[in-house]
């Protein structure tokens, strides 16, 4: 009996492995690197390649600055957004290039200033300042010019630019050629106070003259900026009147010169025209004379031009132009510019039309009137 037993338990232990393992597929040999682990299918943190990187290093250095200082015993330096000097120094700059054109304070060129010299050598350009007064202090700037045949641009990529200031406790304020100004204020656009310092850590204010009273700077609507003066950003005609600025710095404080305001709401365009005349209808040795109105911002200039019945067979006439500051309603302010055509004895030849073209920097207009014989 035990002998059958454990033929039995002999017998299942061989076909249980057979049982168990049925799902499974007999082995096969073993492909050459197929014991290797398979990649998972993970994101992986992208790499720059390193030539993107060179690259973004070469787009960087053809954008930097062409604009150098030169020090003394012949060194250089890469200027500064801003520079302080003081006054009297001379100063020595140079713009890498071939064709170089630079921008400085428009006073020195007004003056054609002996003290300015600016020469183009092979490989770069040289200003040199000598003797800097506070009223050198301002922007200086270079960049290259890319020319074809007669056609030059500005190369946006290799420019130079930096602010001076010449400091002067004498001169707290850039002088300016005039002891009051105009500034008007559109409501369109910022207006600037342009109260310049010539120190950039001077404690600046800005007065008004009646009533006599500091104006608040809030940082927002009014802010000061050391290199324009004080920014209005929305301009209103609370805003008029005649301003000053107060500066100090290390001693008594010094004024400017006086500013008047004037508030200005004239819509931007070509210019608003009319045209009268004396009379329409005109008798033989009449004089007659035909005018051409227009109403605009103060500091837009208008150009007129005229065409008349006898002009091509060259009839004289006699043409004065002249304009003028208008105030329209509560501190508004307009300029009328006016165009006369004058025909002092009238004749047959000046029967026909009168034509007006006045003409701004939006635009033009064309009006027309015409005179009969009686």
């Amino acid at each position: 009996m035990r002998l059958w037993v454990l033929l039995s338990v002999l017998l299942l232990q061989e076909a249980l492995p057979h049982v168990i393992g049925q799902p499974a597929k007999s082995k096969r040999p073993k492909e050459p690197g197929e014991n290797k682990i398979k990649p998972v299918n993970k994101k992986l943190k992208p790499k720059t390649p390193k030539t993107k990187e060179r690259e973004s290093a070469d787009s960087s250095l053809k954008s930097q600055s062409i604009l150098t200082q030169v020090m003394d015993k012949g060194h250089f330096q890469k200027v500064a957004s801003t520079l302080s000097l003081t006054a009297g120094q001379s100063i020595e700059l140079r713009c890498k290039g071939s064709n170089v054109t630079w921008n400085y304070p428009s006073y020195l060129d007004t003056f054609k200033d002996s003290r300015l010299s600016i020469k183009q050598l092979d490989r770069y350009s040289q200003l040199i300042l000598a003797n800097s007064t506070a009223a050198d202090t301002g922007e200086y700037s270079c960049w290259l010019q890319l020319c074809s045949g007669n056609k030059c641009r500005k190369d946006e990529t290799k420019t130079g630019s930096t602010y001076i200031f010449f400091t002067d406790k004498e001169e707290l304020f850039v002088p300016t050629p005039s002891y009051f100004e105009i500034v008007y204020l559109n409501p369109d656009k910022p207006a600037v106070i342009p109260c310049r310092v010539t120190t950039p850590s001077a404690k600046v204010t800005l007065h008004r003259e009646f009533p006599a009273e500091e104006i608040e700077i809030d940082g927002t609507g009014i802010i000061y900026d050391a290199k324009k003066g004080f920014v209005f950003q929305h301009p209103t005609p609370d805003h008029k009147g005649i301003v000053y600025c107060k500066a100090e710095s290390q001693g008594a404080p010094q004024i400017s010169i006086k500013y008047h305001l004037l508030y200005v709401e004239v819509p931007k365009g070509p210019p608003s025209t009319t045209i009268a005349v004396s009379s329409s209808r005109a008798g033989l040795s009449d004089r007659v004379h035909v005018v051409c109105t227009v109403l605009g911002e103060p500091d837009v200039d208008v150009n007129f031009r005229w065409q008349y019945p006898g002009q091509e067979s060259e009839r004289p006439v006699i043409i004065q132009n002249f304009w003028r500051l208008i105030n329209r309603g509560i501190g508004h302010t307009t300029r009328i510019s006016k165009s006369v055509l004058l025909v002092e004895d009238f004749e047959d030849i000046d029967v026909g039309n009168y034509v007006c073209i006045a003409q701004n920097l939006h635009g033009e207009t064309t009006v027309a009137t015409k005179v009969e014989l009686k």
